[in-house]
């Protein structure tokens, strides 16, 4: 019997039921965490929009350079289709998830326990605002990679790669020193 690729289509949809089953996991996780200790939900949801966050972010640093190395990969070649399929399931089983996770959970923690109240708040929202355009930028970068179509240079993907470190470190200050 011959190895299995992980470029075919059943891969895929197996990993996309594996992420399915996790997030159901994950609610599960949450829902009995609420049952078992409700005077400590806050800081369950906290750990787990941490947990989240870290996942988006591991996304957003990867995404560009899987960027970098697919742009000097010749169009149709097996390292183009290759990263073709790396891009996807990165896309679809870990950054979006974990984007809409971090949303959720973060605009719970925003209402629920600050009440939408504090000057860091609102400017820790607008760098997520940014770090969502920068994730939808990179699901375009995506689709254009799929269908083949002109692509940016591997330096440009470099430079891109710098936009998720710097609003980072600005939405960690932010929360951490609460400077406003």
């Amino acid at each position: 019997m011959a190895a299995e690729k992980q470029t075919d289509a059943s891969t895929g949809r197996r990993a996309a039921l594996r992420a399915g089953v996790a997030l159901a996991v994950f609610g599960a996780i949450i829902f009995t965490a609420y049952l078992a200790q409700p005077d400590n939900f806050d800081r369950w949801i906290t750990a787990f929009h941490v947990m989240a966050v870290i996942a988006w972010m591991a996304g957003l640093f990867y995404m560009p350079r899987l960027f970098v190395y697919h742009t000097d990969a010749p169009v149709g070649s097996v390292q183009s289709e290759t990263f073709k399929v790396m891009e996807q399931r990165l896309l679809k089983v870990i950054m979006n998830p974990a984007m809409m996770i971090s949303w959720m959970l973060g605009l719970y923690l925003a209402w629920g326990v600050f009440g939408f109240q504090g000057g860091w708040l609102h400017a820790k929202i607008a760098l997520v605002v940014l770090l969502t355009l920068t994730h939808m930028h990179q699901s375009r970068a995506v689709r254009q990679f799929a269908a083949d179509c002109p692509r940016r240079s591997a330096r440009y993907w470099r430079m891109m790669n710098e936009i998720p470190t710097v609003l980072m470190m600005l939405i960690v200050i932010l929360v951490v020193v609460k400077p406003f």
